[in-house]
């Protein structure tokens, strides 16, 4: 947000009237509060995370936690979280925060813009004395976000070092279901993924995903698009991207909402998470002044 710079005077320098505003969110966090006629939504600059996001005429994508803890420091739990710069636990240190520190970091927000019937908000972070405490990576990274019909995000990373750099991301997007066990996930028949709840084995998927139990996939060289199933909610979602060459399927499950304090004990029923992201031996490579953009886009369809 900046030092002494306030949720006022952000709202006065960015605010699109009567369609964006810069308004205090939960635990007194400042978030961009979106009224259009496209679409309702919300993104705070705890993280750059959407937390919102329902296209007029639709129910709400996106689940959130009731749980959330709201506080400097936290992650929230639901929205679309950004990962990075690597993914789960860190491998070299296990004090690290998980899927690294860019979801807990303050961002500058930097615009927010009329795109058409759309709104466009854009928000940055870099490197700074925070993050080379546990990561040596001198890097800007930009999240430019835009509601409408369609929800579109597109992550830049620019390396401003002066020695290439390895990185993980993800756009780990929480979709909100009407219950787990009757939606599938359309568009990885035959994809080969990681099982990260049977020791990361490598397995090839047969028809479409459906959820019995806990899942922890990592779908490898993947570009194509998905669709989300939901008939209860009586809708699809399709989930598109680029620049992504691995897609993370994820629900804790019973067992695993246990380990999380900030998920209710049946909250795991109304979500699942399908992410673009690059990780493990697709992690990104960037060269000193390199730039590499990843993008996820969400649209909403009737069954």
């Amino acid at each position: 947000m900046g030092a002494g710079t306030t949720i006022e005077e952000l709202d006065c320098r960015f605010a699109i009237t009567g369609i964006a505003h810069v308004v205090t969110g939960n635990g007194g966090l400042p978030k961009v509060r979106i009224t259009s006629p496209t679409a309702s939504a919300e993104i705070y600059l705890h993280g750059a995370q959407v937390t919102s996001w329902r296209p007029a005429g639709a129910e709400e994508v996106l689940f959130l936690s009731e749980h959330t803890i709201w506080e400097d420091g936290h992650a929230i739990r639901g929205g679309i979280p950004i990962c990075f710069p690597w993914f789960r636990a860190k491998a070299d240190d296990p004090r690290a925060p998980a899927h690294g520190f860019a979801r807990t970091k303050a961002w500058q927000l930097e615009s927010i813009a009329r795109n058409g019937d759309a709104v466009t908000v854009s928000m940055s972070t870099g490197s700074d004395e925070g993050t080379r405490k546990w990561w040596p990576g001198e890097f800007q990274l930009v999240h430019r976000v835009t509601f409408g019909s369609e929800l579109k995000l597109e992550l830049a990373v620019t390396n401003t070092g002066t020695t290439s750099l390895r990185l993980e991301e993800a756009l780990h997007a929480y979709h909100r279901v009407g219950h787990v066990d009757n939606i599938r996930l359309r568009g990885l028949d035959g994809v080969t993924y990681l099982d990260n709840t049977d020791s990361n084995r490598e397995k090839r998927q047969r028809g479409d995903v459906v959820m019995a139990a806990q899942t922890d996939s990592a779908y490898l060289n993947t570009q194509h698009a998905l669709e989300l199933v939901d008939p209860e909610l009586r809708r699809r979602i399709r989930i598109a991207k680029e620049n992504s060459l691995t897609t993370v399927v994820w629900n804790p499950w019973r067992e695993g909402t246990q380990l999380l304090s900030d998920l209710g004990h049946d909250e795991w029923q109304q979500m699942v998470c399908a992410e673009a992201s690059n990780i493990l031996g697709f992690a990104v490579i960037l060269a000193p002044g390199q730039q590499h953009t990843m993008t996820a886009s969400i649209r909403v369809a009737n069954p």
